[in-house]
């Protein structure tokens, strides 16, 4: 909270610069990502900030909850949307630190579904992530000495994968790594079994022509980039018919894929989105987790990462998808009491909100973080607006804003306030349609996406159905396939010393 206004990520900062700072319809900085779906909505009224402030703190509050109910979704597909996310968002400095201004881009990607993430930009760019043996060229590095399902990481313990973000926890590194690991089984299994390799060089093939793959790749690298268009659509796949549904109405998901609910010439990462709306999953978060069947309710602020982490940390994937998996937090205004009292390297001190110190106890709170950051640094229209945009019925203010006289609720827990009331743990209406809006958008933009090959069926080898968990039972089941996977070790031989479990 110290170093950035309102404790915003380098991600926020770029947004905010995007959307503030330049003319976006006569000359914009990054065109058809970064935009409003309706507009800036700055505030107004006779309120002084004081009051505002007040009023929202009392609005979180009334969140907090000890009754941790189960929600409808596995508790990894909450992570596995922090995965997501990290694949689709933009950072406003490159890997080495180097500063960008936003008004001086013009060529910047598109957030696809594309994995870069995990492969950074292949083998010739990010030649740090990769086996740099002849015999395993195309392999990404992982694991290390004393812990071979870490991931790999540099002489610092610094992780070496496509997005730093990714090493934040050691649940979401894990989710980094069973894709990882699942490039190295393809890689080795596609030269150890002629029928797998037929059906996922034909997969991969699929939508793309053929001189694509003989005239246009670099030498060597056909079996790569199969394998990695086999696993991109299958985690495109995954996005939409796993997670999605998990965390979203049914409905708000056909909607998105039938028609374009915010127009064709919507913004590809809207704010609505990215500041609001897909923060639903602060609210599934469970306060412990069981990790395996020795790290037992584990506090998730323990489970930090940006370092080594020893094999006891492992995740035992089947408690975190699948039957028998625990539950993430049902979607809606509710939120565990850790999210109440974040850690000192989240957010430390008081803050200043527009000449308003705010004490550390109430800066320390995600959900007010949430608010303060909708309504001043980047002023997002209320979820009434939105409701109204979209022709759905609006939900009136929270009794604990109409009581001081703020009749316009914050868009973050409109979304969460809709799942409760009209979702049954999911959102739906406004929450719903732009968060599916959104990644149906991202996959119908991407003439290669799973969405567009019609005909497209996950490979029978994940077993009768596919899912998040069918694929993390391959990735265990297949492990010992990897071909030398010592030799694609990296990093030091220490560990730091975990956080230990309550």
């Amino acid at each position: 909270m110290t170093k950035m206004p309102h404790g915003m990520s380098r991600y926020d900062t770029l947004l905010k610069e995007a959307l503030h700072n330049c003319d976006m319809a006569a000359a914009p900085a990054l065109p058809q990502v970064f935009g409003y779906l309706l507009g800036r909505n700055p505030i107004t009224g006779n309120l002084d900030h004081a009051e505002i402030v007040e009023a929202f703190i009392a609005l979180v509050d009334g969140m907090q909850t000890s009754a941790l109910t189960p929600g409808p979704a596995e508790a990894g597909q909450t992570f596995f949307g922090q995965f997501i996310d990290h694949d689709i968002t933009l950072d406003a400095t490159s890997q080495l630190g180097t500063h960008t201004d936003p008004a001086t881009i013009r060529n910047v990607r598109t957030p696809n579904l594309d994995l870069d993430c995990v492969y950074g930009d292949g083998p010739e760019a990010s030649p740090h992530l990769y086996a740099q043996s002849p015999d395993q060229e195309g392999f990404l590095l992982f694991g290390r000495e004393g812990s071979p399902n870490d991931l790999p990481r540099n002489d610092k313990g610094r992780a070496l994968i496509g997005d730093p973000r990714n090493d934040e926890n050691i649940l979401v590194s894990q989710i980094q790594g069973a894709f990882i690991k699942l490039h190295n089984i393809l890689m080795s299994k596609v030269v150890d079994d002629a029928a797998l390799r037929d059906a996922v060089f034909h997969c991969a093939e699929d939508g793309v022509r053929s001189e694509v793959w003989h005239r246009m790749l670099p030498e060597g690298l056909e079996r790569f980039e199969k394998v990695r268009r086999f696993i991109r659509l299958h985690y495109q796949w995954l996005v939409l018919h796993d997670f999605l549904p998990a965390f979203v109405d049914q409905a708000c998901i056909d909607l998105a894929l039938r028609t374009d609910p915010f127009g064709a010439d919507a913004p590809i990462m809207p704010a609505e989105f990215s500041v609001a709306a897909y923060r639903f999953g602060h609210a599934t978060v469970q306060p412990t987790y069981d990790i395996n069947g020795h790290k037992k309710a584990a506090q998730l602020f323990a489970l930090h990462g940006f370092g080594p982490r020893g094999p006891e940390w492992d995740m035992d994937m089947s408690l975190f998808f699948g039957t028998h998996a625990q539950k993430a937090l049902p979607v809606g205004p509710k939120m565990a009491k850790t999210l109440f009292a974040l850690p000192d390297n989240v957010a430390h001190g008081d803050a200043d909100w527009n000449g308003v110190t705010i004490d550390e106890v109430h800066a320390k709170k995600l959900g007010l973080r949430n608010i303060l950051r909708d309504r001043t640094t980047i002023q997002l229209p209320s979820g009434q607006q939105v409701s109204r945009h979209l022709g759905l019925p609006e939900l009136p203010a929270p009794t604990v804003l109409a009581d001081r006289h703020i009749t316009k609720t914050p868009l973050w827990f409109y979304c969460l306030q809709e799942a409760a009331e009209r979702g049954e743990g999911r959102l739906t209406g406004v929450g719903g349609t732009i968060v599916a809006s959104v990644f149906a958008r991202l996959l119908k933009l991407d003439r290669e996406s799973v969405l567009h090959l019609h005909g497209f069926r996950p490979w029978g080898g994940f077993g009768p159905r596919f899912s998040c968990a069918a694929m993390m039972e391959y990735v265990d089941d297949n492990a010992h396939a990897i071909h030398d996977a010592k030799e694609l070790y990296c990093g030091p031989a220490t560990t730091r010393e975990a956080e230990p479990a309550e």
